[in-house]
């Protein structure tokens, strides 16, 4: 299996390139970026690519899936910012593969709460985001975690999210463990992806509880 990675700088990329590249079956990780990840590994591919709004010189075809981790936070950020880093780069991409490789699956991290109609901003940029990925000719499917523990060395680029996340860690763990319906974890986003990639079921909206669920399928 062959898939690509979007994000792959940011914590939740940095956590499902980890198991990317521990999975047996994935015989090659392409990650397309714009500044290097600094891994090395034989699996791995990386193409700098610097405008995330226009993908058409890149080549998607004769990849099975593609795990699209990019995005930010809204807190500070206007709505046309934020609809260009959250639908614009995110269409661009899908749009791209819908046209070299119809059909392959396309994994779009949303959130918890996404709702096309919700009252905020966010909510309503994600959710017409995995609205028109699903229109288009992939086998689309939009994870909604709630709070991510980062695992085995994935970190946020954000300072203030790392010191947090280094503050909640005890609390992180128990939340994984014992309340998968609010919590997930880096390893378990990853492997997620993998199981959806590789079985392709109807249910194209994962919430926290199940993408926690879905290592037992595996």
């Amino acid at each position: 299996m062959k898939v690509i990675v979007f994000g792959a700088t940011g914590m939740v990329g940095q956590g499902v390139l980890h198991e990317c590249l521990l999975a047996a079956d994935v015989s090659e990780v392409l990650v397309v970026t714009r500044t290097p990840t600094g891994v090395t590994h034989p699996k791995l591919r990386e193409v700098i690519h610097a405008d995330f709004a226009d993908f058409g010189s890149e080549d998607f075809g004769g990849y099975d899936a593609c795990f699209f981790c990019l995005g930010v936070s809204s807190v500070g950020m206007d709505e046309a910012k934020y609809t260009r880093i959250t639908y614009d780069y995110t269409l661009a991409a899908a749009r791209r593969m819908a046209a070299q490789q119809p059909g392959m699956v396309f994994v779009y991290v949303s959130g918890a709460g996404t709702n096309r109609a919700g009252r905020q901003m966010w909510q309503r940029v994600k959710g017409r985001t995995e609205d028109d990925v699903a229109a288009l000719d992939l086998a689309g499917y939009a994870f909604r975690p709630g709070f991510i523990q980062p695992r085995h060395g994935a970190a946020s680029r954000v300072r203030w999210y790392r010191v947090a996340y280094t503050v909640l860690s005890p609390l992180a763990a128990l939340l994984v463990r014992f309340a998968p319906g609010i919590a997930t974890s880096t390893d378990q986003l990853g492997r997620a992806m993998l199981v959806v990639a590789r079985t392709r079921p109807e249910q194209r909206v994962w919430e926290s509880r199940d993408i926690a669920g879905a290592r037992l399928k595996m």
